[in-house]
């Protein structure tokens, strides 16, 4: 009787130790099979995510020479027409993160800042220039300069920032809603981002 029940104690533990460790592979591998669709989820975010604006302006450049010490001054000058392609692009690939399976956690530790680029078409009219003082190339670079200042205080004055910016939190809610979604914690830096409207406060 006694080898009978000491037979059935240990098959229950027996049975109990390898259903413990079938638990725990178990649990293991979808711990892994969740970091896999995390980073996949990380990988498909990570694009250039790119926005558009354009401007028109128009300008008239002016410049004078004085010539003959003080006698006389060359004038010259023209009118500018610019219309701007202007983008604001933010590089996903760039997204800096760690992954703490231990912990549940993804954490966002560096958003890569947006890349501001201006491409203006000037075409001139009217221009005006004196025999003594020429258009030449360093009035195109000095025109080509100003414009791309007063653009750049353009866009800061429109909702393009903004536009990008939201199309930015769009993209990084997707993967809160993965991490939430599989119980997971999503952060930025040490502070936690418990909704989609969390990413809306971070300052970049």
């Amino acid at each position: 009787m006694r080898k009978i029940l000491l037979g059935a104690v240990l098959t229950l533990v027996i049975v109990f130790t390898f259903k413990h460790c079938e638990d725990k592979t178990d649990e293991q591998a979808m711990l892994l099979e969740r970091s896999a669709l995390i980073q996949k989820q990380i990988n498909n975010v990570g694009k250039l995510v790119v926005t558009e604006g354009y401007f028109s302006e128009v300008f008239t450049y002016k410049s004078s020479k004085a010539v003959f010490g003080d006698l006389l001054s060359a004038e010259k000058k023209a009118l500018v027409v610019v219309n701007a392609e202007v983008t604001l692009a933010y590089d996903l690939s760039k997204l800096n993160y760690e992954i703490d399976e231990v912990q549940k956690t993804l954490t966002l530790t560096q958003i890569p800042e947006a890349e501001l680029k201006i491409n203006p078409d000037l075409e001139y009219y009217d221009i005006q220039a004196d025999y003594l003082n020429p258009f030449g190339a360093n009035d195109y670079n000095a025109i080509n300069k100003k414009v791309k200042a007063v653009l750049a205080k353009k866009i800061e004055a429109s909702d393009l920032k903004a536009n990008a910016k939201n199309r930015l939190i769009s993209e990084l809610s997707k993967l809160y809603i993965l991490t939430n979604s599989l119980g997971w914690t999503l952060k930025y830096n040490t502070n936690i981002i418990d909704s989609p409207e969390s990413l809306e406060t971070i300052s970049l």
